[in-house]
């Protein structure tokens, strides 16, 4: 069968381009801690025990407060703030050779509340030393800007990116950043997986409602109105940035991110009914792709808006201004596929959508997450982008979580995890043939850090083990599994050797 796995020693061939990017992906909020350090306060994360959990936060009768009980993974992490030094060591030109790595910048240790005119420049500073050992290690930064992070302020006193207001306290961020790093940074992303909006609107959108309310269930009362609002709030600050930052540095490239499992999704049967109900879904999935790469709002979604009234404000000029500054590239996660049959509901979670079995898949992860493992939906979804937008491709993101413990020897032998990504760089090398222009792949994540969906340790990613466990016990000293020496000679053969 097409999709089970081969025998990796196998698995040799062509490279990829010489100028191809390997490396790796985290974000701040789940690899840095000191999450109030240096003047830093709350982002939307520090407040979620993970993106399927309800936020911490009560009403107290006039607005919403933190009402954090328990212990949170995220407050510390893993110390990559303090330890980013080690870390990059492992993964530099004296580890693995990363040529990338993926990081964001957290909104809230430059401006703390999110809006004020100076931003703190402890924050600022920081990031100056990590950009500068990324360097020194022979890496390039890859930086989202924001990636589950905006400032908790925003979200309680305006409502996020429900208000209009926010792309202005946006852009005094963007600007100050893209500024600050020019020099150091040449690739960006402006927000992570910002399609996840409509499915976590709190973390991953920073929307809140506002409105005076009894309940302490988040965002229980947003309409599908308000969420298109905000989305086209986001739609012209994204389109603001790429101009910013096409003025202060042509040379930076900007790229959107977003979550694109699910456009590489199935129908059950050859039923036109299915196949129509898949494609009105990727229509759905895409609907940023088409905001951010082509310029403009799709016939589906103008439609969507019609029948049910929920047309957003657009100010005269948005369309111009949104039509005039596409992205550079499109990055993007892959994890795994779905299968959809006409009338079922989906389920998400942060690794895509669940829909109807796979009868051709038979590869899953362990449990307790059991994802299906389909390394050809990354060809599929590769040449699927490729064909309709026709811009550079970036993975960042892709990899597995699994529930692993040091044997007796100390030694994680992580054999899932290497097939799994060497089976997925197959079908990317079989993609870049097909003609996608693929910028590189980074990992996700290389060092096991806190789940973004399930707000746990336990489900590691990483070819460096982190001690520490769902509590916060442990050391916090990194060690190397054996996927680790492996994905360092994929590296240095520029994938020949998978």
């Amino acid at each position: 069968m097409m999709n089970q796995w081969n025998n990796p020693d196998d698995m040799q061939g062509a490279a990829f381009p010489e100028n191809f990017l390997w490396g790796g992906a985290v974000a701040a909020n789940q690899c840095e801690g000191a999450y109030l350090e240096d003047g830093k306060k709350l982002d939307v994360s520090d407040v979620s025990k993970g993106l399927l959990k309800e936020p911490m936060m009560k009403w107290n009768g006039e607005k919403w407060e933190p009402d954090m009980k328990g212990y949170f993974p995220t407050h510390e992490a893993i110390d990559f703030y303090h330890r980013y030094k080690d870390d990059l060591a492992l993964m530099g030109k004296d580890g693995m050779g990363f040529q990338a790595f993926r990081i964001s910048i957290s909104w809230s240790r430059i401006f703390p509340d999110g809006d004020e005119e100076k931003p703190n420049e402890k924050g600022l500073a920081y990031y100056d030393r990590l950009f500068d050992e990324m360097h020194t290690q022979g890496i390039e930064p890859v930086v989202t800007m924001s990636h589950y992070e905006t400032p908790l302020h925003l979200l309680t006193e305006y409502g996020g990116w429900l208000n209009g207001k926010m792309i202005d306290f946006w852009l005094n961020y963007a600007w100050t950043i893209l500024e600050r790093y020019q020099d150091k940074v040449k690739y960006w992303l402006t927000f992570n997986e910002i399609n996840n909006l409509f499915k976590f609107p709190f973390a991953a959108g920073g929307c809140l409602d506002i409105r005076p309310k009894h309940t302490d269930k988040v965002n229980q009362d947003l309409t599908k109105k308000e969420l298109y609002q905000a989305a086209h709030h986001i739609a012209v600050a994204n389109a603001k940035t790429v101009h910013l930052a096409r003025e202060i540095n042509s040379d930076m490239k900007v790229g959107a991110m977003l979550s694109l499992s699910s456009l590489a999704t199935y129908p059950a049967t050859c039923d036109p009914a299915d196949v129509l109900a898949v494609q009105q879904f990727q229509h759905q999935q895409a609907f940023f792709l088409e905001l951010f790469c082509k310029g403009k709002y799709s016939g589906l979604a103008k439609r969507e808006w019609r029948e049910n009234g929920w047309t957003p404000e657009i100010k005269e000029g948005d369309l111009q201004l949104i039509a005039q500054n596409t992205v550079d590239f499109i990055a993007f996660s892959y994890y795994k596929s779905c299968v959809l049959k006409d009338g079922e509901t989906m389920k998400t979670d942060t690794g895509g959508a669940y829909g109807a079995n796979n009868p051709y898949i038979t590869d899953y992860s362990p449990q307790p997450w059991r994802w299906p493992v389909d390394p050809l939906g990354l060809r599929y979804l590769c040449n699927y982008l490729n064909n309709i937008y026709e811009k550079p491709l970036f993975v960042v993101e892709n990899g597995i979580g699994l529930h692993e413990k040091p044997d007796d020897e100390g030694k994680i032998h992580d054999d899932f995890r290497r097939r799994y990504v060497a089976e997925h760089l197959k079908q990317l090398k079989e993609a870049i043939a097909d003609g996608c222009r693929v910028m590189g792949y980074l990992y996700w994540g290389p060092i096991d850090i806190v789940s973004a969906g399930t707000g746990e340790m336990r489900k590691r990613y990483g070819f460096i083990y982190v001690d520490r466990d769902n509590e916060g016990n442990g050391t916090l000293k990194r060690s190397k599994k054996a996927s680790f020496d492996w994905y360092k000679h994929v590296i240095e053969t520029n994938g020949r050797e998978l």
